[in-house]
């Protein structure tokens, strides 16, 4: 097959210990699944059904890479957030074999442009500017779910510059992964290399050129990225 110019390279993550990599298709991610998140974006936490919005593949900041501080924005804040890797996929999933199909857990942020974000939701528009912009999705490797299991619970944490801003527990999660997946399923077919950003705890705030953000989900790893 030839193509009019070269294609893309394939986006990937890397594996905990292994030199095979890998392949990213989609990035979802889940709104407001923390209720003290909820409340501080001006929200009510109560349990309504859970809305997704995409980033692009190519967002993703791999193997510690530094995050470029965007343009066209004076407002960008940070989310920490434990992200879902799918082995394989489908549609209509089965909460109860959700869990199946997830090959493995990696820490993520989900930057964004907050004034953006926020002049579209005046403007009743798409989110895309304010979340799905260039490296808005640093990302730490992976590691497999065979080899740490399906965390439920455990300390989810960002520091900036080695001061505490986000802090909460998985537990706390609104919707599990479970739900997250069967849920998502009935919108898209789901696919292997699909990655599934879960929601961020309390605690977002702006970021600065220069501030170094260091934050982790425990048992699952740690992410470490410089704004410049």
């Amino acid at each position: 097959m030839t193509y009019v110019f070269e294609p893309p390279p394939v986006v990937s993550l890397g594996i905990e210990g292994e030199t095979a990599r890998f392949p990213v298709h989609r990035i979802y991610c889940v709104g407001r699944n923390y209720a003290e998140h909820a409340r501080e974006m001006g929200h009510d936490p109560d349990r309504e059904p859970p809305f997704f919005f995409s980033k692009p593949a190519d967002a993703l900041v791999v193997d510690g890479g530094a995050f470029p501080y965007p343009g066209r924005s004076s407002d960008v804040h940070h989310e920490i957030e434990l992200v879902a890797a799918l082995g394989s996929g489908g549609t209509d999933i089965p909460e109860g074999e959700a869990l199946r199909h997830v090959f493995g857990y990696g820490v993520g942020l989900d930057m964004t442009r907050r004034d953006l974000q926020g002049e579209a939701k005046k403007m009743g528009r798409p989110w895309d500017t304010g979340k799905g912009f260039d490296h808005s999705a640093p990302c730490s490797d992976l590691k497999r779910a065979a080899a740490i299991g399906h965390p439920t619970q455990g300390r989810i944490w960002l520091n900036v510059n080695g001061e505490l801003r986000q802090e909460g527990d998985l537990a706390d999660l609104i919707w599990s992964l479970p739900e997250m997946i069967a849920y998502l399923s009935t919108l898209f077919t789901l696919r292997a290399g699909d990655l599934i950003m879960t929601g961020t705890p309390a605690g977002v705030a702006a970021v600065t050129r220069g501030d170094v953000l260091e934050g982790g989900v425990e048992g699952v790893g740690t992410l470490r990225t410089v704004v410049v």
